[in-house]
């Protein structure tokens, strides 16, 4: 299955697992790798220390030719720091997102790494290449986590984006099978990211209540709330129940901060508080019914591409 992703990072599928916080961390990027995609730490949960610790770990679970990357939100405080830990332990490959890609990208390609950003419309995308990024995610409002205002959809964005540029890109939001990724590749997708489907894998370092949360959530169960503050996409629960109330009420960003608080995330996704914390998962939950291994899953979507391509007419 050869495109232009998979020639641009060497790998054997087009299939980038997400780098998704509390969720991303060595030992899931390893099995990405080693299963034939590739594999992101995502390092917005992480203080210097501990991601370089999990680089290592990536690094020390990888075998045979197996890749993987780094992903570091622009606007994340420790993001310098970062993308320096990243350089000096050799990595190469590095998706940014939540900021201009002016700010890091002729740094990172001097030091002769690949790079790629995350965005929500066409015109972020010029914006990309123009800066020198080799290829641009286009993500979609039904992916889970952090989300675009403009609340454009992956079927609408994707054949937008692909219009836009010349580099490759990488479709994200609600893509979790083969039949996902197939429609992606005819909106003119070179490859795909997946963020919710990894996320309930046994080597996701969520919570296994997290994971379970995924399995348990049915159509409609996730809202894009804090859309005055940063929009997130939750799964339905107390604390997202009281944030759609109080902006129904005409909360105003201040107001939204103050019920949001710090740590949200790490409760819902790292320490499994399914009523207080933040469950950040997207639409595509819906239809996740079980925690494999990243390696059954990514030999399902590669399976499910190859019988939904050959039942179209």
């Amino acid at each position: 299955m050869q495109t232009a992703i998979t020639d641009l990072f060497q790998i054997r599928w087009p299939i980038i697992q997400a780098g998704m916080v509390w969720v991303s961390g060595g030992k899931l990027a390893a099995a990405a790798a080693n299963a034939g995609g590739l594999g992101l730490v995502g390092g917005a949960s992480m203080d210097a220390d501990l991601f370089r610790h999990h680089l290592r770990l990536a690094k020390s679970l990888i075998t045979g030719d197996g890749v993987f990357g780094v992903n570091i939100p622009i606007f994340f405080k420790h993001a310098p720091d970062l993308l320096e830990v990243a350089l000096a332990e050799s990595v190469r490959i590095f998706f940014m997102s939540g900021g201009s890609p002016t700010m890091y990208t002729p740094r990172l390609k001097e030091a002769g790494c690949t790079v790629v950003h995350v965005l929500a419309a066409a015109k972020h995308a010029r914006k990309a290449q123009d800066a020198g990024c080799d290829a641009v995610v286009a993500e979609g409002f039904e992916a889970g986590g952090h989300n675009s205002p403009d609340e454009t959809t992956t079927l609408v964005l994707i054949p937008q984006v692909v219009d836009a540029v010349r580099i490759p890109v990488i479709a994200a939001g609600g893509i979790a099978d083969g039949r996902g990724m197939a429609a992606a590749f005819a909106l003119g997708a070179a490859g795909v990211q997946v963020g919710t489907r990894f996320a309930a894998t046994v080597e996701s370092s969520a919570h296994v209540h997290f994971k379970q949360a995924i399995v348990d959530a049915g159509e409609g169960d996730t809202r894009l709330v804090m859309k005055k503050l940063m929009p997130v996409r939750l799964k339905r629960n107390a604390f997202a129940e009281r944030v759609m109330a109080a902006e129904a009420a005409g909360a105003t960003k201040d107001d939204l901060s103050a019920l949001l608080g710090r740590g949200r995330a790490k409760l819902g996704i790292h320490d499994g508080d399914l009523a207080e914390g933040e469950i950040e998962i997207g639409q595509i939950a819906g239809m996740i019914r079980d925690v494999p291994t990243v390696s059954e899953v990514m030999q399902r979507m590669v399976a499910e591409y190859q019988t939904a391509k050959h039942q179209l007419p």
